[in-house]
């Protein structure tokens, strides 16, 4: 059954929050966590039915969303909320491959952002992780809903015209090598997506560092070969890249440019439990400016906090172009905001036209 109640949050306050879970005992557990952390539990549901009920009675600032429950499950239960009653939804997501599938549909349906359940099951795991729940939350609470929604409704677009950007991407001639280090965090896998299918084919490497846990990033990485002229694969640790190649950093570890030869990359995945967050678009940035001879473009794209901006400083040091998504078409303004008040970056520009900015203005 439903619950509701009459807390009110709102925006600058605690986050209103409609849990979503067809087990009473994970939606009591998943409550407790959030209101113990000060986020207003305003109602529960057992089911998508049931959650579209709540979430119009209630209008809450976030829903997160179990994705396999009987009847309507969590992803019609996505795409209905976003028609009839938009709001932000995290999706609790299985820590399996074929979670991260799922997961990766909710986000084309609307899903601003997921959390990986521990151990693939919410459980005792949650407790063990609730401030990452809970700065889940808050995240997805503080995001812009019309960019979340307009960058989706624009690749609808583009996929019904035939439009994968990949194969019929046009190339570019260039004098010299270009590695670009691209980084995101909340409405990211998104982001990341409508930049490299319009990244044109040339002799340029890509590192791409998105937030994301272990078994997510390899099948983002499929999503992005799918979609973009490049060869896109997980990285590997010893990996070498060459033009026209791109590598995702892998979940639970950092990826770090480790040498640099003739125009080809070669990168080491390590680990280091002192930064915020795994992995870490500060320590590819910091060793590609400390590594790459060649030009160098960084690039920050949507997302919570401020991982990057040291990184982007050390690549603006070294030569590099360094380019800002705009606030109008960021799902969250926090990483691109502390990289542009660092005052080192040479360009701001909407999502769409951050994939001609990286060759334009002298990178290459």
């Amino acid at each position: 059954m439903s619950r509701t109640t009459d807390r009110r949050g709102g925006r600058g306050h605690a986050p209103r929050v409609v849990v979503v879970d067809d087990s009473p005992f994970m939606r009591g557990l998943i409550a407790d966590l959030l209101d113990d952390a000060g986020v207003a539990v305003v109602g529960e549901a057992g089911d998508g039915a049931e959650a579209l009920e709540v979430v119009a009675e209630t209008r809450p600032d976030v829903v997160t969303m179990d994705v396999e429950m009987p009847g309507m499950g969590g992803l019609e239960a996505v795409e209905r909320i976003m028609a009839e009653t938009p709001t932000p939804i995290l999706m609790l997501s299985a820590h399996t491959d074929d979670g991260a599938a799922v997961t990766f549909e909710a986000l084309e349906r609307g899903a601003v952002d997921f959390f990986a359940k521990p151990g693939g099951e919410v459980s005792a795991g949650v407790s063990r992780e609730a401030d990452r729940l809970v700065a889940a939350v808050r995240s997805v609470a503080d995001a812009d809903l019309d960019a979340a929604t307009r960058d989706g409704a624009a690749a609808d677009v583009e996929a019904d015209a035939g439009g994968s950007a990949g194969p019929s991407t046009p190339s570019r001639d260039l004098t010299d090598p270009v590695t670009v280090v691209i980084g995101a965090s909340t409405g990211g896998p998104n982001a990341v997506e409508r930049v490299l299918a319009s990244l044109p084919m040339a002799d340029c490497r890509v590192l791409i560092v998105q937030h994301m846990p272990e078994a997510f990033t390899s099948r983002f990485a499929d999503r992005l070969d799918g979609v973009s002229a490049y060869d896109v694969r997980e990285a590997t640790d010893g990996e070498r890249i060459g033009a026209g190649e791109a590598l995702v950093a892998r979940g639970g570890n950092h990826l770090e440019v480790g040498s640099y030869r003739a125009g080809r990359l070669r990168v080491k995945l390590t680990e280091d439990d002192s930064r915020s967050v795994t992995p870490a678009v500060d320590v590819t940035m910091e060793s590609a400016a400390g590594t790459v001879s060649d030009p160098l473009v960084g690039v920050i794209l949507t997302g919570m906090g401020s991982d990057g901006s040291i990184g982007i400083r050390a690549m603006a040091d070294a030569g590099a172009r360094t380019i800002a998504q705009s606030e109008d078409t960021c799902v969250i303004y926090g990483m691109p905001k502390r990289a542009v008040a660092t005052g080192v970056i040479d360009a701001v520009h909407d999502l769409d036209d951050v994939a001609g900015a990286i060759f334009d203005g002298g990178a290459a």
